[in-house]
């Protein structure tokens, strides 16, 4: 497990290339038959891949976590990204298919991963955040997870958003995540921009075809910075940070929040035409 300590605005300002992608950027997700995780000190939220192939992977406890199992105080969600794969909770099966979310709450203290077929793995990624109530785990898949149709041609972000795990979905304690899949010659994400300073939150991109990239936006809007982001890449956003994003070609994400609330429409948006 690696960590990331919390980075200022002024701080953020004053970083290259190389300071902004070691803060911000989870370039490593998804090896064979590994466990990836990094620790975010914002919201104390831990982000990561998790790639069985021929193996079951098991989610241990960690030293930075002082826990006796790793959702002892935490709660857990999960989303697919990659071929056909099974999670086993405390004994329960759950087939966790392509773009299906599975919510684990805290308490649970056996959580296995596996993939269906070796050959086409699948890809889970992971946000967990602390928790102070127990909620029952659930699978969301992506049929039922309320698509929302937003955007259009003319402006490139024609999208469908799935959420998952929110207010008037899959119950958590603090936990809000969700994904959106951007419809053939739409780029832009989250445009106009927005900042939520209740709560941090992580992008993850996927689905990003080869030799193609997306552009993240990142920083106050005042103070914007950038980052190219490489398939199954992540990006962890601090609250005071907008995060938008501009691919090369049509792209896929997921994206997690914790902190303050869980209204997904508690936003500060800001106007393109005051972006600096």
């Amino acid at each position: 497990m690696q960590t990331r300590y919390e980075s200022s605005p002024k701080e953020t300002a004053t970083m290259n290339t190389a300071e902004l992608r070691n803060n911000f950027l989870v370039e490593t997700l998804f090896t064979t038959n590994q466990i990836h995780l990094t620790y975010s000190h914002y919201d104390r939220m831990i982000l990561g891949g998790i790639m069985p192939t021929n193996e079951v992977l098991t989610l241990g406890t960690y030293t930075e976590l002082k826990s006796e199992y790793f959702l002892e105080r935490r709660e857990l969600g999960i989303i697919n990204v990659a071929g056909d794969g099974k999670v086993v909770v405390d004994g329960q099966e759950y087939h966790v298919n392509k773009l299906d979310c599975l919510y684990v709450g805290r308490g649970a203290k056996d959580i296995s991963f596996s993939s269906i077929n070796a050959e086409t793995p699948a890809k889970f990624f992971v946000l967990s955040c602390p928790a102070h109530k127990e909620y029952p785990t659930q699978l969301m898949t992506k049929e039922t997870a309320s698509p929302a149709h937003m955007g259009a041609v003319e402006t490139a972000n024609q999208r469908t958003i799935y959420k998952y795990i929110h207010l008037d979905g899959i119950r958590s304690c603090q936990l809000v995540m969700g994904l959106t899949v951007l419809q053939n010659g739409s780029v832009w994400n989250t445009m106009p921009s927005h900042t939520h300073d209740r709560r941090m939150e992580v992008y993850c991109y996927f689905d990003v075809q080869d030799g193609q990239g997306v552009l993240h936006l990142m920083g106050q809007p005042q103070e914007t910075r950038h980052l190219w982001v490489s398939n199954h890449q992540a990006i962890i956003s601090p609250p005071w940070s907008i995060h938008s994003g501009c691919g090369t070609t049509n792209y896929s994400f997921i994206w997690g929040m914790a902190g303050e609330n869980q209204s997904f429409a508690d936003m500060d948006f800001v106007a393109i035409n005051e972006l600096r």
